[in-house]
């Protein structure tokens, strides 16, 4: 018995090395979000402000390999305080996040510095021009990271596309078994749908910086037009109708038990500016 249990512990500690010799998942991207709400009669201007601005940065910075991705949404659903448009960027990691809003910075005084100079009397300068344009009372920052994020080879340059957000609320100590439960069947949905080109690009998120109690993780989908959206259902449809009774009704609960249904919430959007670094 003394041999057996010695055996048995010896195979516990090999085990135990194994894994802690396995490197350690690579932290996935962070987006950081603006959400912004514009002064009705003001688009244009919040348009102007985004080229003179955060574009040049931002551009740069993908040129510099530091920016992934950025992009400028308006949300297709409005409802009374809502956003009316969302800034965002990708980032490798918090060094980035730094440069990022660094550039931001630099680029204002920058501005800032250049108005001055021109003196030209009664010219607004880019800080006023920013406040008239936007309510800043109703700005609203997120910090995000990717868990699972998948580009397809469709997200060149000029597509516009749609974006679905789902929200979805994990159950306390429950967000691991929802993860797991989303990668084994919905993953291999999405994979196909991005091989067949349907999807451009697709993620599984969660908060970096945890700011809200109404969600713990969102779906991002995009597509390149709504009539790909349509397509979406179908395909989810058909990899469970080949599944046997019993294993659809263990999906249903694996979800069921791992997530809080009644808290889920939806938001689609439109891409005004959309733009992928091109791969290394």
């Amino acid at each position: 018995m003394r041999k057996i249990i010695f055996v048995s512990l010896t195979l516990l500690l090999l085990c135990s090395a194994a894994a802690a010799q396995q490197p350690a998942p690579t932290p996935g991207p962070l987006t950081f979000y603006y959400d912004y709400t514009v002064v009705p009669g003001k688009e244009e201007e919040f348009n102007n402000l985004i080229k003179t601005v955060g574009a040049p940065v931002r551009d740069q910075l993908m040129a510099e390999g530091v920016v992934t991705a950025w992009g400028v949404e308006t949300p297709i659903l409005r409802y009374p305080g809502g956003t009316t448009h969302l800034i965002w960027f990708s980032v490798a990691n918090w060094a980035g996040v730094e440069k990022v809003l660094n550039g931001m910075e630099a680029q204002r005084a920058k501005l800032a510095a250049a108005e001055a100079a021109r003196r030209v009397p009664r010219a607004m300068t880019t800080e006023e021009r920013s406040r008239t344009a936007i309510d800043g009372t109703k700005t609203r920052d997120w910090l995000t990271r990717d868990l699972i994020a998948a580009y397809g080879p469709d997200t060149r340059p000029g597509v516009l596309p749609f974006i679905r957000y789902n929200f979805i609320k994990a159950k306390p100590g429950k967000g691991a078994d929802y993860r797991r439960t989303w990668e084994r069947y919905n993953k291999p949905v999405f994979d196909k749908l991005v091989a067949d080109r349907i999807v451009l690009a697709y993620g599984l998120a969660q908060e970096e910086v945890k700011t809200d109690g109404n969600f713990t993780h969102f779906v991002w989908i995009a597509t390149a037009t709504m009539a790909d959206a349509d397509k979406i259902g179908p395909v989810f449809a058909a990899d469970r109708a080949r599944r046997s009774e019993k294993d659809r009704n263990e999906i249903t609960e694996a979800f069921q038990d791992a997530t809080e249904p009644d808290k889920a919430r939806s938001m689609v959007t439109r891409s005004r500016i959309f733009k992928v670094a091109s791969p290394k």
